[in-house]
């Protein structure tokens, strides 16, 4: 008879009943929802990390942004290496994934170190909820318009009717996953990781073979131009890793003693190696098609009988990368507060992105002004991530899981009604440094002063992290982390 532990927090976060030890299995409903997962719980290995980040990251959102840098006037060699650089943030990503295994707490919690148990919901409902939710309607929408391909070739007319029901399709099978949890993810990202490779690895042989790797714009950049296209381009790039600042939802379940560095490896190398070949086969498809429409682009150079499989691989990698977002959408919207368990939230999730991708590709240009609005997010997403990165650094990693479970004024991490002033402040900081050096949806007065370069992603994490390493200190809010020698 399976042995069993009393659940750490009654009622909707988790289970109601007893928790069977190691119950995170592919084949059974994830029961924990935000709680805590004691030791006896813990399993697995970091190097199973890679695939669930590598499965995520073989997307066409990867191939569309690698393609879109030598629309924005980079010769290839410049778009390669403004890739390279924009994934290097991946690496920060994998620090965060280390909080994971040393609290047993996913990051939605985690982060109330830094912001304090009040203050974290807010965070938690920008930040970890309503981005995502955004995210997941976004690669929704690119994930059905690759299936309306396949349905027409199938000879069925992509009418209304149709295009709903393909939308639903996807998305239960996104949710499906979502649902069942980090159980499943862990044993299907595997050979989804495999099929995607091999799918991909047969597409780059006809785009190598039609690129032209000598590839320069008849207008070449030079000048402030280019540098602010550079810029751009890395922030483009980077906000695909910068977007992750929930990497310890994946790593809560390893043991506590896991090496730090095995997981930080691990999380950005399966960021980085697909991102970085995904994103160079868009650029180099750009010299030779017009990526402005990647799916006719493509059927020019791809073998006619391949192309059906290379779309499908476009759903499946987007299906993957769904999963995930609505996986960490789900404990953020408990970590609000909002009293719901996990599986339902989850669903609650993925109604929303669902009525926003049907609401945009039917009624309205919805999507489109979301898709402005994301090109702001790395405002708040880079600072966020340099607030939660330097925490790790300043404590050492060391994260007392149960006391961050505590959600009364009488716990560690109530701080001052609620709310870490130095997290509150710093993120203000850093926040208000990017608006001020920003150059997408409107042009700050920084960016202006520097003719258009857009600053925005070093200015916010460079300020955000600075501020917060000062103020911790000068408040005196970083000893509650310490909990272990």
């Amino acid at each position: 008879m399976a042995a069993t532990i009393p659940d750490p927090q009654p009622g909707p976060y988790a289970a109601d009943e007893a928790v069977p030890a190691r119950s995170d299995r592919a084949g059974r409903t994830e029961v924990h929802g935000i709680d805590h997962i004691a030791d006896e719980e813990r399993h697995g290995r970091p190097r199973q990390l890679f695939s669930i980040w590598a499965a995520a990251n073989v997307n066409y959102l990867s191939l569309v942004t690698g393609g879109a840098l030598v629309l924005m006037g980079l010769s290839l060699r410049q778009a390669l290496a403004v890739i390279v650089v924009g994934n290097l943030f991946w690496l920060l990503t994998g620090l965060l994934a280390v909080s994971g295994p040393a609290a047993g707490a996913p990051s939605e919690v985690i982060t109330r170190a830094m912001y304090g148990v009040l203050g974290n919901r807010v965070n938690n409902a920008i930040v970890g909820w309503l981005i995502s939710v955004c995210y997941f309607a976004l690669n929704l929408a690119a994930a059905a318009s690759v299936a309306f391909s396949l349905v027409e070739k199938a000879g069925i007319t992509a009418t209304t009717g149709v295009q709903i029901a393909v939308v639903v399709v996807i998305a239960a099978f996104t949710l499906a996953i979502g649902v069942y949890g980090h159980g499943l993810i862990t044993r299907l990202y595997l050979p989804i990781t495999l099929v995607l490779t091999a799918v991909f690895a047969v597409a780059a042989v006809p785009v190598l073979g039609h690129t032209d790797f000598g590839y320069t714009p008849d207008a070449p950049l030079s000048g402030v131009g280019l540098w602010s296209v550079l810029v751009a381009g890395v922030a483009l790039i980077g906000s695909g890793p910068l977007s992750y600042t929930t990497s310890a939802d994946f790593s809560r379940y390893l043991p506590g003693t896991t090496s730090a560095k095995s997981v930080l490896g691990w999380t950005a190398l399966g960021g980085f190696v697909p991102s970085v070949i995904v994103c160079s086969l868009g650029a180099c498809a750009a010299t030779a098609v017009d990526m402005s429409d990647p799916q006719t682009g493509l059927a020019t150079i791809l073998p006619a009988w391949f192309f059906p499989f290379f779309l499908l691989a476009l759903v499946l990698g987007t299906i993957a990368i769904n999963a995930l977002t609505s996986y960490s959408a789900g404990l953020a919207l408990q970590a609000v507060g909002i009293r719901i368990r996990r599986t339902r939230s989850v669903l609650v999730d993925g109604i929303a992105a669902v009525s926003l991708t049907l609401y945009g590709l039917l009624i309205s240009n919805f999507l489109d002004t979301v898709g402005n609005v994301l090109q702001l997010t790395v405002v708040l997403l880079g600072p966020s991530m340099a607030v939660y990165a330097t925490d790790i650094l300043l404590r050492r990693n060391r994260y007392d899981g149960p006391a961050l479970m505590d959600e009364t004024p009488a716990g560690s991490f109530w701080y001052t009604a609620g709310v870490n002033p130095a997290g509150a402040l710093a993120l203000a900081a850093g926040v208000t440094a990017a608006a001020l050096c920003v150059n997408t949806v409107y042009t700050g007065p920084a960016a202006q002063a520097l003719g258009g370069v857009d600053l925005a992603l070093p200015a916010g994490i460079v300020v955000a992290s600075v501020a917060y390493a000062v103020l911790v200190r000068a408040f005196g809010t970083l000893p509650a982390g310490h909990s272990r020698p």
